[in-house]
């Protein structure tokens, strides 16, 4: 039975809350994760990003700014900026499941998020992996576009992505175009967000949510996880530079998994991380530019951290 009725999670409009980042932070140096030189590793499986913004790069950063020990494995190498997709070279399947092995085998992730997947043939790789080492936690953005609107997936990936990729997903994260595409519907509302998130639940994923930010209005998006709906609101933040926010907000939600959160309190933290991460987005590039991911260190803790005591030396 489903329940219709949504519980609405409010994060504070950044604007009057600034505070939210060193909130996160005390939190995760409160919290016990820290065991000597220790830290709960997050693995990324993802494309890289050359400009820094999405991608690999912006999950590296995320789980840094978010106390976990962060790892990576690239399937495909984008030439992009923020303007423009130049290239993408896929890596060879063999050495994505190499890179997956050599993860596993020394510092297993206690969570998995994974980005771009950009051929059928990487999706059965990844696919044969997660089977194969079965992760605690897994988080699926299913990359389909670069924030410009190029293509970052082969159209014929749908039927292998909604196939064998999908039902691995602890939590998906799929903004409106992509939800639009999987669940073969139009998404014009709410309701509508609601509606596509039970046909793509469907699927075999245990929770879906379908983030609201190509939409009007506040940001909201939506979480079905089978059983009933959960909303996350935040006020949308007038700027152009939300480059790589897709890629952040899922590594977000990673890292609060692994960090030992329930499924709505990680959305809940990752959301108010990703949010002032925007609000203080960088200036840099001629297109979207992207977001601060490490805004909380620069504004509180660089000053007072060894960097910042450091001498120069002469």
């Amino acid at each position: 039975m489903v329940n219709n009725t949504a519980e609405h999670i409010i994060t504070k409009s950044p604007a009057t809350n600034h505070g939210d980042p060193v909130d996160i932070a005390a939190d995760i140096k409160n919290s016990g994760v820290y065991e000597g030189t220790r830290l709960i590793p997050v693995l990324t499986i993802a494309g890289s990003d050359c400009s820094g913004g999405a991608g690999v790069q912006a999950d590296l950063k995320t789980m840094s700014a978010n106390g976990v020990f962060a790892e990576s494995v690239i399937t495909s190498v984008v030439a992009e900026n923020t303007a423009r997709v130049i290239s993408v070279q896929n890596i060879d399947v063999n050495i994505i499941k190499d890179q997956i092995d050599a993860v596993f085998e020394d510092i297993p992730p206690k969570a998995v998020k994974i980005g771009m997947l950009g051929s059928p043939e990487i999706m059965h790789a990844v696919a044969e992996k997660l089977e194969q080492y079965n992760p605690e936690h897994v988080v699926i953005d299913p990359v389909m576009y670069a924030k410009n609107g190029a293509a970052l997936m082969d159209p014929s990936c749908i039927g292998t992505l909604i196939d064998i990729i999908i039902p691995r997903a602890g939590v998906l994260t799929p903004n409106i175009p992509e939800a639009e595409r999987i669940s073969d519907m139009e998404i014009r509302s709410v309701a509508d967000q609601r509606k596509a998130a039970q046909v793509i639940q469907k699927m075999g994923c245990l929770s879906v949510l379908v983030k609201g930010g190509h939409a009007h209005g506040d940001a909201r998006d939506v979480l079905f996880d089978g059983e009933q709906f959960h909303e996350f609101t935040t006020s949308r933040i007038p700027t152009k530079n939300t480059h790589g926010t897709g890629c952040t907000y899922s590594s977000a939600i990673a890292s609060q998994l692994a960090l030992g959160y329930r499924r709505g309190q990680a959305i809940a933290r990752a959301k108010r991380y990703v949010t002032v991460a925007i609000q203080h987005a960088l200036m840099l590039g001629n297109g979207n530019g992207p977001t601060h991911h490490f805004w909380d260190l620069y504004e509180h803790g660089l000053d007072d951290s060894v960097v910042g005591k450091s001498q120069v030396v002469r």
